[in-house]
Parts: structure tokens; C-alpha cells; sequence
């Protein structure tokens, strides 16, 4: 796994719906509103998440929870609502 431009190379479009972060809280929470955004737009992914301190790491992440959508960092540090995640999901997408 290689970033090139803040994207992870290699990562297909598949199953590429993440949140890092270590499960407090504010994690659950935006693993929580990116499911409700999925469901929402009937996109067929899955949203994993990623708890191990070096993998998120490697994203370049330093503040969490973030959320990562095709192997590009879209937010970090912050609980976004379903409605942000509906229209960062709409443009990513779309790419």
C-alpha cells in the first residue's frame, strides 16, 4: 500500500468505505452516520473499521476518527453528519 497524492494506491472502489479510529465513541458514531449514509444513497458497500494504530498511521492520519472513502482521506478529526457524508460519497463516487 503506497499514498500517492493523499490517495492509497492500489485500493479498488469495492468494500473501500473506512473509519479509522480505535472504537471510542466518536468513532462509532461516524461509522454509524457513514452507514446510515450508504443505506440512504442504496450504495452496496461496507464500511470497515480500521482500529490498528499503524495501518492508521499509514494513511497519514494523526487525529481521529476519519473516514476514508475509496483510499482517499475525506475527513479526520471530526463526527460527521450523514447528510456531509451523503455528499462526499455523491462526488467520490462519481470520480
Amino acid at each position: 500500500m503506497q499514498i500517492k497524492g493523499g490517495n492509497i494506491v492500489g485500493e479498488s472502489k469495492e468494500g473501500s468505505i473506512k473509519v479509522l479510529g480505535m472504537g471510542c465513541a466518536k468513532c462509532k458514531a461516524l461509522e454509524r452516520a457513514a452507514k446510515e449514509a450508504l443505506a440512504e444513497l442504496g450504495m452496496d458497500e461496507t464500511v470497515d473499521h480500521v482500529t490498528d494504530p499503524a495501518k492508521i498511521a499509514s494513511y497519514g492520519v494523526m487525529s481521529t476518527p476519519a473516514l476514508v472513502v475509496y483510499g482517499k482521506v475525506v475527513s479526520m478529526g471530526k463526527v460527521l453528519k450523514k447528510e456531509e457524508i451523503v455528499k462526499i460519497l455523491q462526488i467520490e463516487s462519481s470520480d
